[in-house]
């Protein structure tokens, strides 16, 4: 499946930013299962300053905000080959061992809400497994547009009962790692099958399988990863895997939107 990606980021301020910096993780990379065709970022209101590969073997470019500007709008696009890998990723790269993928973060700490879901997953075969704790989680944590915060962690969305993708990913990665599976953040694109255009990016977990590597979980939509999806960026939580972030002074009453677009070719 080829897919088309246009994802537009823009913001607008009440006064001039001083100076300002975004980290963006937004560039797909080839893989075994992708092959980005084309891709290119442009930046209006600002410059390219740089890119490079993070501890996670995410593509990260730097943008910079022109002094006094009161707009930045930076538009990421491009063009993706994707064939189906059954959900698998396969084995590991990037500079960060194993092991880190095993660590909490505060997102992801274990206490009463993640040791409940434990206590309900059969100890069976690792994907069985891991296939029955993402059935779980959806079917404690409801999926609702809007309903969590987003410095929100695994057990907030436990509690409140309800979440998005963002947070479903933090439930499993946090019961996973308690179950002794290192596992990570995915963020990327996904075609929709009843429109195009989207607010925000989406979020799987991976869990690392001895024999098969690295396998994909989207609890938020009860599969894994098939050829809709497109990899951008892993980490141990949303924070290592954001599309955007960075610092800025200068610059009140910030008010962003976001446009992703993801067509089929």
């Amino acid at each position: 499946m080829r897919l088309t990606i246009r994802h537009e980021t823009r913001y607008n301020f009440a006064t001039p930013v001083k100076y300002g910096l975004q980290q963006l993780r937004k560039t797909p990379k080839s893989s075994h299962q992708q092959s980005v065709l084309s891709w290119r970022t442009e930046v209006v209101g600002g410059q390219r300053e740089l890119s490079y590969e993070d501890q996670n073997d995410n593509t990260v470019e730097l943008i910079s905000f022109a002094p006094e500007a009161q707009e930045l709008t930076v538009v990421s696009e491009g063009e993706v080959e994707l064939s189906d890998n059954h959900g698998i990723f396969g084995q590991h790269r990037g500079a960060a061992p194993l092991w880190f993928f095993q660590k909490s973060t505060t997102r992801t700490e274990a206490r009463q809400g993640v040791r409940a879901i434990l206590h309900d997953t059969p100890k069976s075969e690792p994907l069985d497994q891991l296939h029955a704790l993402s059935d779980i989680i959806r079917d404690s944590v409801r999926f609702e547009v809007g309903a969590s915060d987003a410095d929100w962690g695994a057990e907030e969305a436990i509690a409140a009962g309800k979440g998005v993708c963002q947070d479903h990913t933090h439930i499993f990665l946090s019961c996973a790692r308690e179950l002794g599976y290192p596992a990570r953040y995915v963020s990327g694109y996904l075609m929709l099958n009843d429109r195009t255009a989207q607010e925000a990016m989406h979020a799987w977990a991976e869990a690392h399988v001895e024999g098969l590597g690295w396998v994909g979980f989207d609890v938020s939509n009860a599969i894994s990863p098939d050829t809709r999806y497109v990899r951008v960026a892993t980490g141990r939580d949303y924070a290592e895997a954001a599309p955007v972030s960075g610092t800025r002074v200068g610059g009140a009453e910030e008010t962003l939107s976001v446009a992703i677009d993801v067509v089929q070719q």
